[in-house]
């Protein structure tokens, strides 16, 4: 088996790959509305959000998928939102909002690059109708982790509210969901939670919906009102995926038993200044300082001379998966991700290799 260092999906546990082949189970059954409580409920107590403000809203779908269902069901019509972007995925909420021809700003930034607030200030201090802003939290684009509390505090002072693309830095980076003035997340199972793909979900704030005869419908299967509706009432407006809802089950009752967010926080940084400190002494130095980053993803620059492909193929025999660089970033940088049912001597034994790679040695497969 591959130790995946890709950001998701990751390894899983024994425990969660065994979830996956309890009973079949129709959607329509009252067990399924206990399963998908249960969920429910745990994902609120990840970061001690109480359920009479708060709502978990399960979705059957990728990251994107609650990326898309947060946009269009929390900016009503006559909302604007502003849009920061620094990477791949600020991009993709941009993408978003035009497909569905949403009122919309976009604050553009280089990839990687730290989030101006003082541009963003001077966008809220001239526009005057905007109700919303949406951000990524950890940008996998390059591993940069965004200031949201500075954000937040621009926000509350324009009463204006914050809609967070969660999927990578949701189970293992801090929130403060109240503090931040956050409305809506999105995140997804197959990522910090260690489920699989297939289940994402929405944390968002019951007052922040409003009533479903105001709320605008852009969409028919990512709308949120109808999910809470139906899933506050014990169902669910479509089929969810019953096996990957059982793995998400397992998962967060292993995230819980290991210490909550606080303790897969401690655990990534571990395994990740393994390998930021091993490559560093082999000369292949990070993309940003370390505290600039999340615990979830570090980029790197590629070893001089070799390619990503090179690079990709040779560890991939010996046992890794490693992720590229994204569009113009692809021929300078390889990415490593330390989610999952994963070691510290795996994270030991993948400096080695690539000790052994860059010292011309042969890597024989595992």
């Amino acid at each position: 088996m591959s130790i995946l260092l890709n950001p998701g999906p990751v390894n899983l546990s024994e425990r969660v790959r065994q979830a996956l082949l309890q009973p079949d189970l129709c959607h329509r059954e009252p067990e399924f509305a206990l399963l998908q409580n249960s969920i429910r409920r745990r994902l609120l107590e990840i970061y001690a959000l109480p359920e009479d403000e708060w709502a978990a809203i399960l979705l059957t779908g990728s990251g994107t998928a609650a990326m898309e269902s947060m946009l269009t069901s929390l900016v009503p019509e006559d909302g604007k939102v502003l849009i920061i972007e620094n990477g791949v995925y600020g991009e993709r909420l941009s993408e978003i909002a035009r497909i569905h021809r949403m009122e919309h700003v976009s604050l553009h930034h280089d990839w990687g690059e730290k989030i101006q607030t003082d541009r963003l200030m001077e966008i809220l201090q001239s526009i005057n109708n905007i109700t919303h802003v949406a951000v990524v939290h950890h940008e996998t684009t390059t591993g940069r982790l965004n200031d949201l509390a500075v954000i937040a505090r621009l926000c509350r002072s324009y009463e204006i509210q914050l809609l967070v693309d969660g999927v990578s830095s949701f189970g293992a980076e801090a929130f403060n969901f109240t503090n931040w003035n956050i409305s809506a997340c999105a995140a997804t199972a197959n990522k910090c939670l260690h489920g699989v793909p297939g289940t994402s979900f929405v944390i968002v704030r019951r007052d922040a919906l409003g009533k479903s005869n105001t709320t605008c419908h852009r969409t028919l299967y990512l709308d949120l009102p109808t999910y809470l509706k139906n899933q506050d009432a014990n169902g669910t407006p479509y089929t969810q995926s019953v096996q990957t809802l059982y793995a998400l089950a397992e998962a967060l009752l292993e995230h819980e038993e290991e210490g909550g967010w606080q303790t897969r926080h401690q655990t990534y940084w571990r395994r990740m200044d393994i390998v930021r400190d091993g490559l560093q002494t082999l000369g292949i130095q990070p993309l940003m300082a370390r505290e600039e980053c999340s615990c979830v993803l570090n980029a790197f620059h590629l070893p001089d001379g070799m390619s990503y492909e090179t690079l990709h193929d040779k560890l991939k025999e010996a046992g890794f998966v490693i992720y590229a660089g994204q569009g113009g970033l692809a021929r300078s940088l390889f990415r490593i991700s330390c989610m999952g049912a994963i070691t510290e001597q795996d994270m030991q034994r993948f400096v080695n290799v690539m000790k052994s790679l860059l010292s011309n040695k042969i890597v024989l497969p595992r």
